[in-house]
C-alpha cells in the first residue's frame, strides 16, 4: 500500500486544522483526496472520461455525495437498513460544489466528469458540506484534468457579539445570526492574491429573531459586503494549502499529465460573421418585443429566416448557425443595456416588473396565496398539523427532524413546454430549500406555535426567479393561515453586466438576462435584515463597492415588494383558519408522564376516543409536553381539562358514593377509576354481599360501570371501596364509615369515640383484616407458612410493590 501524502495547516482564528491526504485511497481514480476538519473526514475522487460523447452540446460534469450514515455511527433507518436515495442536504451540497467548479473548466470542453464525496466521518460537531468543496478541488488539482483551480470555500458565521467567525461548529452556528457559505479563486499564485468570489449561499439562524431581540446586531446590507470581504481571509488559506498538497504531490509522484482533450465551439469563425453580417437587424428588432411568447417567437422567426439564407452557403452546418444566432442576441442584449441602461421588455435597470398578491383562493386550504411579478407567477399553500407530523430525518448530521418544509414544483407548462414530471429533481430541491432558510428565522418558535408547517410552491408560470416568488408567495399564505410570523418576508433577483470597466445591475431580472448576464444575486429579507442570500457569478471577482450598491439597490425592490404584499394582507391574522387544527400545547413534570399516557397507553387512548382530540406526550429528558390538537377547539378543551385532573386529581372523600369504572382486575380484588386520576380497591372480599366469590371476574369485568362508596383513605392516598349497595361498614371505635372525615377525626378525638389503644388496626391492612374477621369471624392465614404478626402490629410477608 502506497504511503499518504499529508499537508495540514491551522485555521486562523479558531483551534482546528485543515489537512489533506492523497495517494493512499481510491488509487484508480485520476483524482483522490482525503479532506478533514476535527474528527469529520470525507473522500473527494474526481474521474473524466478521455473524450466527449458525440454529439455533446454542453459541459457534462456530475457531482454525488454519499452520505454513509457508518460516518455518524448510525445504522440506516429504512426497511432494507442500507442508504438509498441521497437526502435534501446532499443534494445541497451537491449544488454547493457544482456551482463553482463548473466555472471552472475549459470553455468548450465537453468531457465528462465525475466528482463523488464519500463520507467517512462526522462528528457531529464539524459540518462536512463545505469541506466537500475544499477536498472536491484538491482532488480536481491533481487529476490531470483541465481545471483553472484552485477553489477554496469556507463557511463563515456573524456572532451575537458582531463579528465573523471560520467553520463554525454546528453549536455554533445555531448561536450566531446568519451564516455565509462563500467560494472563490485566487486570482493571482500570490500568499495574498486577490480572491474572486464564485458562490455564496447565505441564511438566518433559526432563532436570530430573538438574537435581535437581545440586543444582537442585525444583518444588514453593508454587514453581508463585509462579511464576503472577511471570508476571503479563510478562502486563500484553502487554496494555499491546495497548491502545497499539489507541490507534495508532484515531489513524491513526478509531474502530473493533463489528460488529452479538445475543446469543441458552438460554432465556427465563419458561420459567426455571416450570422453577424445578415442577423443583426432581425435579432434585434425581435429583442426589443415585452412579451417572452412573442419575443420568443420572432426570434425563432428570425433565426429560421437566417438559417435559410445561409443554408446553401453552409449546407449541413445548421446547428452552427442556430448557436451563432444564440451568441448574436446575447452580444445584442448585453450592449443594449450597457450603452442604452434599456432592458430586453423596455425596463430601465432598477425597475420591477408589475407586482400583484392575493390570498385565500381556497376555501379548504389552511393558508393560500398567489404572486405575479411579470410573467412569473406562484401559487403557494400552507398546511399546519400535530407535532407528530415533524419530518424524521435520517441523516449524518445532528438534526433528527423538521417543523417546517417548504416543497417547490416547476411543472414543464410553467415555461409553455412538454416533459416528464417524475418527482422534484435538484433544482426543485434546492429552489425550496432556498425558499425555506429564507423563511426560517421568521416562523414562530415551537413553544410559542406548537405546529408541524408544510408549504408548497407551485410554480404555474416562469420568466425569471420563480424561487424568490416563492418567499413571498410563503409570507402571503402563512399569514393568511394565522402562523404569527416574526415579521413578512420579500425576495429578489439581481443581475449584473460587465464590459470593460462597466458595471450595470439589473433589478429584477428575466430569465434570459440570467443566462446572458454575469451574475445571478438572490436576496431576501424584512424591510429591517436580509434573512437569505444566493449569489453565482461568472466573471474574476466583483469589487466591494458594485456588491454593496447590488444589495442596497435589492433593499429598494424588497421593500417595494412588500409594500404590495402589505396591501393583500398586512399581517398575520389572529387565529388560525378554521379549517385547521386547534393545538395547544402545555409542559408537565416528567414523573407525570406515565399517569397520563397509562399503562401500554390505555390512559392517553381512552382520552382520544372519548374527545376526539388528537394527544402526544414527549420530553426532553428535563421536562414533559403535552400537545392537544382538534379542529373542534372545545375538544381540545375538554382534552386539556381531562390531562388537568389527571395531574392534580380531586381527592375522594369518604362515605361519598360514586359511578366508577373497572379498570384492572386482579385476583384480590378490581380497581375501579371513581375519579380522573383516581382510582380505588374493591376488595373480593366485597364483591360478594355475604357471599363468598371465588374469582372477581364471575362478577365483575373491565370497563363495567359499578356504583361504589369510598370506605376509607389511607395516609398514603390508597382508597378503599365497597359496592354502594352493600352496608356502610363501622370502624372499630364503632362509628359508621360514611361519616365525614371531619366526623370521624372529632369522635377520634372524643374520649368515648376514640380508637382503643390496644388495637391492631394502625394502617389500612390492619383496619381492612380487622373488619374482616368482625363480619365474618376468623378466615385463617392467607397461606399454611404464613408468619405471625408480630406483637408490635406491624404486617409480615412480602413488601407491597
Amino acid at each position: 500500500m502506497s504511503d499518504a501524502i499529508t499537508v495540514s495547516a491551522p485555521i486562523s482564528g479558531t483551534d482546528r486544522t485543515l489537512t489533506f491526504e492523497a495517494g493512499k485511497l481510491a488509487q484508480l481514480a485520476d483524482g483522490a483526496v482525503v479532506a478533514g476538519i476535527g474528527d469529520t473526514v470525507l473522500l473527494a475522487t474526481a474521474t473524466a472520461a478521455r473524450s466527449a460523447r458525440e454529439g455533446a452540446d454542453f459541459f457534462p460534469l456530475t457531482v454525488d455525495i454519499e452520505e454513509r450514515t457508518y460516518a455518524a455511527g448510525k445504522i440506516p433507518g429504512s426497511f432494507f437498513r442500507r442508504e438509498g436515495k441521497s437526502s435534501d442536504q446532499a443534494i445541497l451540497t451537491c449544488r454547493l460544489i457544482d456551482r463553482p467548479l463548473r466555472p471552472s473548466f475549459p470553455k468548450g470542453f465537453r468531457n465528462e466528469v465525475h466528482i463523488v464525496g464519500t463520507i467517512f466521518g462526522a462528528d457531529q460537531q464539524n459540518p462536512h458540506d463545505v469541506l466537500a468543496i475544499n477536498a472536491a478541488s484538491a482532488a480536481l488539482m491533481i487529476s490531470g484534468i483541465p481545471f483553472d483551480g484552485p477553489i477554496g470555500a469556507v463557511r463563515v458565521a456573524y456572532t451575537t457579539d458582531g463579528g465573523w467567525i471560520p467553520h463554525p461548529t454546528f453549536e455554533e452556528g445555531d448561536d450566531s445570526t446568519f451564516e455565509l457559505v462563500v467560494a472563490g479563486r485566487a486570482l493571482s499564485e500570490a500568499g495574498d492574491a486577490e480572491v474572486a468570489i464564485m458562490m455564496v449561499e447565505a441564511g438566518g439562524s433559526e432563532r436570530s429573531f430573538q438574537f435581535y431581540e437581545e440586543g444582537a446586531p442585525r444583518v444588514t446590507e453593508e454587514v453581508l459586503a463585509k462579511g464576503l470581504e472577511a471570508a476571503k481571509t479563510w478562502i486563500r488559506e484553502s487554496i494555499v494549502l491546495q497548491r502545497r498538497l499539489v507541490e507534495a504531490f508532484v515531489a513524491a509522484r513526478g509531474p502530473i499529465a493533463t489528460i488529452d482533450y479538445s475543446t469543441h465551439g458552438d460554432y465556427e469563425d465563419d458561420v459567426w460573421a455571416r450570422v453577424e453580417a445578415i442577423g443583426t437587424d432581425p435579432v434585434a428588432q425581435a429583442n426589443r418585443t415585452v412579451s417572452k411568447a412573442e419575443r420568443n417567437a420572432g426570434l425563432e422567426a428570425a433565426t429560421a429566416s437566417i438559417q435559410d439564407a445561409l443554408s446553401g452557403e453552409f449546407a449541413g452546418r445548421e446547428g452552427e448557425i442556430k448557436a451563432a444566432v444564440r451568441a448574436l442576441t446575447k452580444k445584442l442584449v448585453r450592449k443594449r443595456i450597457i450603452e442604452e441602461g434599456v432592458r430586453i421588455d423596455g425596463r430601465t435597470t432598477t425597475e420591477i416588473r408589475p407586482l400583484s398578491a392575493e390570498v385565500d383562493l381556497f376555501t379548504t386550504a389552511h393558508g393560500s396565496a398567489l404572486f405575479q411579478r411579470g410573467e412569473t407567477q406562484v401559487l403557494n399553500v400552507t398546511t399546519l398539523g400535530m407535532p407528530r407530523m415533524n419530518q424524521m430525518l435520517d441523516t449524518i448530521t445532528p438534526d433528527d427532524s423538521k417543523r417546517y418544509m417548504h416543497h417547490y414544483n416547476f411543472p414543464p407548462f410553467s415555461t409553455g413546454e412538454t416533459g416528464f414530471m417524475r418527482g422534484p429533481k435538484r433544482r426543485e430541491i434546492g429552489h425550496g430549500l432556498l425558499a425555506e432558510r429564507a423563511l426560517l428565522p421568521v416562523v414562530p418558535y415551537e413553544e410559542d406555535f406548537p405546529y408541524t408547517l408544510r408549504l408548497v410552491s407551485d410554480v404555474l408560470a416562469s420568466n425569471g426567479s420563480t424561487s424568490m416568488a416563492s418567499v413571498c408567495g410563503s409570507s402571503l399564505s402563512m399569514m393568511a393561515a394565522g402562523v404569527p410570523l416574526k415579521a413578512p418576508v420579500a425576495g429578489i433577483a439581481m443581475g449584473l453586466v460587465h464590459e470593460d470597466d462597466a458595471y450595470v445591475t439589473l433589478t429584477d431580472i428575466l430569465g434570459a438576462e440570467d443566462a446572458f448576464g454575469d451574475m445571478d444575486f438572490k436576496v431576501a429579507g424584512t424591510k429591517d435584515v436580509v434573512t437569505a442570500l444566493q449569489l453565482d457569478t461568472k466573471i474574476d471577482g466583483l469589487p466591494l463597492d458594485v456588491l454593496t450598491k447590488a444589495l442596497l439597490q435589492a433593499k429598494e425592490a424588497r421593500l417595494q415588494i412588500l409594500d404590495v404584499m402589505a396591501s393583500a394582507i398586512p399581517g398575520p391574522r389572529p387565529e388560525v383558519a378554521a379549517s385547521a387544527p386547534k393545538i395547544l400545547s402545555f409542559e408537565i413534570p416528567l414523573e407525570k408522564i406515565g399517569e397520563v399516557i397509562g399503562p401500554k397507553g390505555k390512559v392517553i387512548n381512552a382520552l382520544q376516543t372519548e374527545t376526539g382530540a388528537d394527544i402526544a406526550v414527549d420530553d426532553d429528558g428535563m421536562v414533559g409536553t403535552v400537545t392537544i390538537g382538534a379542529k373542534d377547539g372545545a375538544a381540545v378543551e375538554e382534552a386539556r381539562r381531562r390531562i388537568a385532573t389527571i395531574l392534580d386529581p380531586p381527592l375522594a372523600e369518604v362515605g361519598t358514593t360514586y359511578d366508577g369504572k373497572v379498570v384492572n382486575i386482579t385476583k384480590f380484588g378490581a380497581f375501579v377509576n371513581i375519579l380522573p386520576g383516581r382510582d380505588g380497591l374493591l376488595h373480593i372480599s366485597k364483591i360478594g354481599q355475604g357471599r363468598r366469590v371465588e374469582r372477581v371476574e364471575d362478577v365483575l369485568s373491565l370497563g363495567q360501570s359499578v356504583e361504589v362508596r369510598v370506605d376509607d383513605i389511607d395516609p398514603q392516598g390508597k382508597v378503599s371501596l365497597s359496592l354502594a349497595s352493600a352496608p356502610a361498614p363501622a370502624d372499630d371505635g364503632g362509628v359508621p364509615r360514611s361519616e365525614g372525615r371531619a366526623e370521624r377525626s372529632e369522635r377520634a378525638r372524643s374520649p368515648r369515640g376514640g380508637a382503643n389503644p390496644a388495637s391492631p388496626a394502625s394502617s389500612f391492612e390492619d383496619a381492612f383484616e380487622a373488619q374482616l374477621e368482625q363480619e365474618f369471624g376468623n378466615l385463617g392465614p392467607a397461606t399454611s407458612e404464613a408468619p405471625t404478626r408480630p406483637s408490635g402490629g406491624g404486617r409480615g410477608g412480602r413488601r407491597r410493590r
